[in-house]
């Protein structure tokens, strides 16, 4: 792309990881400003600041500059400079990377509005729930290189487990957790003190299976439930458990 090519980059909007604003200039200044660099139109232009203000929830700071901010904050100005100009194809990079809950809730609600607006966003990140939270299709890289792509429904169809059951139980003796790894089609056992996480390789019926031996052996237990793998059981089986730099 060459450096003068506005046409194409009005259309084009990207989000760092490292935030990137002017600290000289106020929350709405620096939106102006790179808003600004596509939008001459100046009452276009104002109409395209408020509603990126509003979008990433920083109506009461447009005054404010970016040292008096919070992380959250600033990482909500940054996505407002990056999209104001509304582009119609949208990189993030980990934008919800060491923000506090709410504010990562809020970025997370702003971005699928951009979505149903029309945009297309390419989204980095390593949080796996919040792929399946956003994302349409999936890409898993590993190493710079592509190890799976669909779906999450059809990325989750990789996993070599077919399902997780958790049972909240106190005090549950060895020989329990060793006729526990005999029943069908289980895969895993682990017990840490006072919760049972099983793994199951296929099947469809292993909880009521396991509720039947429960009952059979008198386990008493607080809480059971099931669930399928997640799209953070795929990412390790795929890349591996081992710790990285």
């Amino acid at each position: 792309m060459k450096p003068d090519a506005y046409d194409i980059k009005s259309k084009i909007g990207v989000v760092f990881q490292d935030v990137a604003v002017f600290e000289e200039l106020t929350v709405y200044e620096n939106i102006d400003y790179f808003c600004g660099l596509y939008i001459k139109n100046r009452e276009i232009r104002k109409q395209y600041i408020e509603e990126a203000i509003k979008l990433v929830g920083l109506e009461e700071f447009s005054k404010f500059r970016p040292k008096q901010l919070s992380g959250g904050l600033l990482r909500r100005l940054n996505i407002a400079c990056g999209i104001a100009h509304k582009p119609q194809l949208i990189f993030l990079d980990e934008p919800t990377v060491a923000v506090d809950p709410q504010s990562r809730n809020n970025i997370l609600d702003g971005i699928k509005k951009l979505r149903e607006d029309g945009a297309t966003i390419i989204y980095t990140t390593h949080y796996m729930e919040e792929v399946e939270i956003i994302c349409d299709r999936v890409i898993i890289l590993d190493k710079g290189k592509i190890l799976a792509t669909g779906t999450c429904d059809e990325l989750k169809e990789l996993a070599k487990i077919e399902e997780k059951v958790t049972v909240e139980v106190n005090e549950l003796e060895q020989v329990y957790i060793s006729q526990i790894k005999e029943l069908t089609n289980v895969d895993e056992v682990k017990y840490n003190g006072n919760t049972l996480l099983i793994t199951y390789k296929k099947g469809k019926n292993n909880l009521l299976e396991l509720i039947d031996y429960l009952k059979r052996e008198t386990i008493k237990y607080s809480k059971i439930y099931s669930e399928r793998p997640t799209l953070n059981d795929v990412f390790l089986e795929l890349t591996g458990k081992e710790l990285r730099d």
